[in-house]
């Protein structure tokens, strides 16, 4: 379902994986977060362990995934799991979130599921003012 999804929000975005900067995962589960990490193509399927070890998933690495602290550190409610992940995404690439801010953030990707039969994957992207200026009536 993830990897799916995922493929479509890649395709539909015209970026690889590799173009993400920032992701926020869910990761209801500790072992969801490195199921998750294969299925939305950050790293070979079987690889996940590796990515972790590596330590591309953090601060300093090829990805920051959860800058918010994820669901297990900050919390899981339900309903409102997406609206939070939507906003440190938004904080991320607006360059506002403080001391979680992931240099450079231009894409992120949001991964959210629910009850085992949804799922969503986002793909946010850093305007710069000539493309918001070309869409303007100004």
């Amino acid at each position: 379902m993830s990897k799916r999804a995922a493929e479509k929000a890649y395709a539909k975005a015209g970026i690889k994986p590799n173009d993400v900067q920032v992701v926020e995962l869910h990761d209801c589960f500790s072992a969801n977060e490195l199921i998750t990490y294969e299925a939305l193509g950050l790293c070979e399927e079987g690889k996940a362990g590796e990515l972790v070890e590596r330590g591309d998933n953090t601060y300093g690495g090829k990805y920051v995934v959860n800058p918010s602290g994820g669901l297990i550190s900050k919390g899981h409610p339900l309903g409102a799991t997406g609206l939070a992940q939507c906003a440190e995404l938004c904080w991320q690439l607006r360059n506002q979130a403080d001391k979680r801010q992931v240099k450079g953030a231009r894409i992120g990707l949001q991964h959210n599921i629910g009850l085992g039969g949804a799922c969503i994957v986002g793909i946010y992207r850093l305007a710069t003012f000539d493309k918001l200026r070309v869409n303007s009536k100004l």
